[in-house]
C-alpha cells in the first residue's frame, strides 16, 4: 500500500464529530478516522475543538454555529480552506468537503497537487453553470443522482456515503411507534409524515432542531400522545429512537443526494418508508431494507409491507453496503487514480513543452 499525505478540510461550523445534527462533519470525521486506520498521514483542517487521531490544523478554536461573531461565515470557510491550499506541497491531495458550495473551485488552478471537491447537497442548474468555469477540477459525487446533476463538470467518481454501523444498535422488537428524523423544512416531508401516520393509526415521534418552519407549521399538529416532538436528539438518543421505530418515514419531496438517516435506521435494523425521490432507489433495496412509493397514498397502503421486512436482514444488508471503511477505501482508488491522471497530465504537458 502506498502512504499518501493527505489533506482533508472539513466545515468549520462546529466541532468533530458534532454532537448533533452536521451529516457533512460527520461523513468528513469517519473519512478522516478510516484515512488514519488504513495507514495514512493525515491533515485535518477543522476547529481547534475537534477530536481526531489525525494531525489537526486549526485556524480558528471553534465553530461559528457556536460564536455569533464569526461573521461572514463564507470568510471563515474560505481561510480555513486557503490555510490547507498554502500548505499543498506537503500533500499528495487536497479534499474540500463542500457544505454549502465548493468554493474550493476557485483554488482549482492555482493548487499544486489535486483538489478534490465532494459536494453534499443537490445543486441547481444555475450553480453548476456557474462550477463549469472550472470544468477541470474534479468532484466525487456522492450517488448517481447527484452525479446526473453535476452533468457538465468532471464528475471523477461516485462514492456512496458510509457510517459507523457498529454505533447503531440493532433491534428486533421495535415499539408502537414510527419516525420522522431530519430537518424540519417543506422539501423533508414533515407534514407528510404526520398525515401518513395519522391515516394509519400509528403514534409518531419528530426528532430534529426546533426552527422556524416547526414553530409556524408543525407545532400546533404536536399534541404529546399521537404526535410527539423529541427535539434535537444526540447520538445515543437517535439510536434509540430507530432502533424503536416500526418504521422511518420519508416521504420527502425533494430528491436529495444521498440520505445519511436512511442508512442509520437500516443499521438498526429498521425499516424505510420512502417516496421515490433523488437517490432513494440507490440507499433502499425496495422489498429488502425498505418500500419504495410513487405517493403518499401508496406508502399508506404498504406501511404492512414495510413492517413485516426482515429487520435482522435489513441490519445484514445495511453493513455490507454502508461501513465506513468500504467509504474510505473507494476515496482511497480515487485520491490514488487522481494523483496518477495529474502526473500523467504533467508529463504530457512536459514532453509538449521540450518539443515547443
Amino acid at each position: 500500500m502506498t502512504r499518501l499525505r493527505i489533506a482533508q478540510i472539513a466545515p468549520v461550523a462546529t466541532a468533530l464529530p458534532p454532537s448533533g445534527s452536521g451529516s457533512v462533519e460527520l461523513i468528513t470525521w469517519l473519512l478522516t478516522e478510516g484515512l488514519v486506520q488504513r495507514g495514512h498521514d493525515v491533515t485535518l483542517f477543522a476547529t481547534g475543538d475537534t477530536r481526531t487521531s489525525a494531525r489537526l490544523s486549526a485556524v480558528y478554536p471553534h465553530g461559528y454555529w457556536h460564536d455569533e461573531s464569526m461573521w461572514p461565515w463564507e470568510l471563515y470557510e474560505m481561510l480555513n480552506l486557503a490555510a490547507a491550499v498554502e500548505r499543498a506541497p506537503e500533500f499528495d491531495v487536497v479534499h474540500f468537503q463542500a457544505a454549502y458550495y465548493p468554493m474550493s473551485l476557485g483554488f482549482a488552478r492555482l493548487c499544486p497537487v489535486p483538489l478534490l471537491q465532494t459536494l453534499h447537497h443537490s445543486p441547481s442548474p444555475e450553480e453548476v453553470r456557474l462550477w463549469a468555469r472550472y470544468p477541470e477540477a474534479p468532484f466525487v459525487a456522492i450517488s448517481r443522482e447527484q452525479a446526473r446533476l453535476l452533468s457538465g463538470l468532471n464528475v471523477f467518481d461516485t462514492v456512496l456515503h458510509g457510517i459507523d454501523t457498529e454505533a447503531f444498535i440493532f433491534r428486533e422488537l421495535p415499539d408502537d411507534y414510527v419516525l420522522f428524523l431530519g430537518r424540519f423544512t417543506d422539501g423533508k416531508g414533515v407534514l407528510q409524515a404526520i398525515e401518513i401516520a395519522r391515516l394509519a393509526g400509528l403514534r409518531i415521534i419528530l426528532a430534529a432542531p426546533e426552527d422556524e418552519y416547526y414553530q409556524q407549521k408543525v407545532a400546533r399538529l404536536v399534541d404529546g400522545d399521537r404526535v410527539i416532538y423529541a427535539g434535537e436528539v444526540g447520538h445515543e438518543q437517535k439510536v434509540a429512537l430507530l432502533g424503536g421505530a416500526r418504521a422511518l418515514l420519508y416521504p420527502v419531496q425533494a430528491g436529495e443526494p444521498f440520505g445519511l438517516v436512511l442508512a442509520e435506521a437500516m443499521s438498526c435494523g429498521t425499516p424505510v418508508a420512502a417516496l421515490d425521490r433523488g437517490a432513494v432507489r440507490e440507499v433502499i433495496d425496495d422489498g429488502l431494507t425498505g418500500g419504495i412509493f410513487a405517493d403518499e397514498r401508496a406508502l399508506l397502503d404498504g406501511l404492512p409491507r414495510v413492517f413485516a421486512l426482515d429487520r435482522r436482514r435489513i441490519r445484514n444488508r445495511a453493513v455490507e453496503r454502508f461501513g465506513s471503511m468500504r467509504m474510505v477505501d473507494e476515496y482511497v482508488g480515487v485520491y490514488e487514480r487522481l494523483i496518477d491522471s495529474m502526473r500523467s497530465m504533467n508529463g504530457r504537458q512536459y514532453a509538449a513543452g521540450r518539443r515547443a
